[in-house]
């Protein structure tokens, strides 16, 4: 029986770097079914020239294993097949001709999207092979939105410690702080009822997010890594720079307050209501 296709969305901006170990990552996994659909924010870096090489390699390139050794000719036999999986992956990219920030980029994305469930993946980050199946299972086993625990990793992949979330409360990882939606895949239709990332925020995610479990949306929790995140604390650029880390956290504070009222007004009985995105 064929399995639901998932679409997952990379943004990227200036990260050449690191892109092609991302999609690397997402083009090998060993669910099936998979749509990709990549996001260049108006790089200005070499991810136009990352994005045609992995294009390229998509069609070309080729690969070999010893396979048999056959005696009478006295060599070994090789078998040769291409790298990348061929079957069951789609590739889209679409092009900001100027920067317009994370949430843009991600909004333009989901909203080419086909797939039943689907994801974003930072273009720095990378999956491990079966985060995409354990994750439908989850989903297909009831669940609207299912996370998992991560693997830290700094520049060069090293490990700098795992981060182990909780298993799903809305107390615990909206009410107390924003714990989940990372290493992450939800039901698409999700969007339809909920609306898309709040563009007037860095705390996007966390935003929306914490809108679908305000909604009613069934979250899940997978207690294994399936994700390394990549650290850049050291790099203080984007995101991780001083002004925008401060507010970013200043963001998800509101958040959280949000949150504690949302876990007030349903404990009184009463309907908070959710805001549309």
């Amino acid at each position: 029986m064929p399995r639901p296709t998932v679409s997952l969305v990379v943004p990227v901006y200036n990260q050449a770097q690191y892109l092609p170990i991302c999609l690397d990552s997402i083009w090998f996994q060993d669910y099936p079914e998979l749509e990709v659909i990549l996001v260049d924010d108006g790089s200005t870096d070499a991810t136009a020239q990352a994005i045609a090489d992995f294009e390229r390699g998509l069609k070309e390139d080729v690969v070999s294993y010893a396979s048999s050794f056959n005696a009478e000719q006295d060599v070994i036999e090789r078998v040769r097949h291409p790298r990348f999986p061929q079957a069951g992956r789609t590739l889209r990219v679409i092009r900001h001709e100027k920067n317009k920030g994370l949430a843009p980029a991600l909004n333009t994305g989901f909203r080419a999207a086909t797939g039943e469930f689907c994801t974003y993946v930072p273009a720095d980050d990378v999956l491990l092979p079966s985060m995409v199946s354990e994750m439908v299972d989850a989903l297909e086993a009831g669940a609207d939105f299912v996370y998992a625990d991560m693997a830290i990793v700094d520049d060069a992949g090293r490990v700098v410690r795992r981060f182990e979330l909780p298993d799903y409360s809305f107390e615990r990882c909206f009410g107390d702080w924003y714990l989940c939606g990372v290493a992450k895949l939800y039901r698409t239709e999700l969007h339809a009822r909920f609306g898309h990332y709040d563009e007037a925020l860095l705390a996007h995610d966390h935003e929306l997010f914490q809108r679908f479990a305000e909604g009613g949306a069934r979250f899940a929790h997978i207690g294994r890594v399936l994700m390394n995140v990549r650290d850049h604390a050291k790099r203080e650029v984007d995101i991780h720079a001083p002004s925008s880390w401060n507010r970013l956290l200043e963001e998800s504070k509101v958040l959280v307050k949000r949150a504690r009222a949302h876990l007030r007004a349903t404990s009184r009985g009463q309907s908070p209501g959710v805001a549309r995105g």
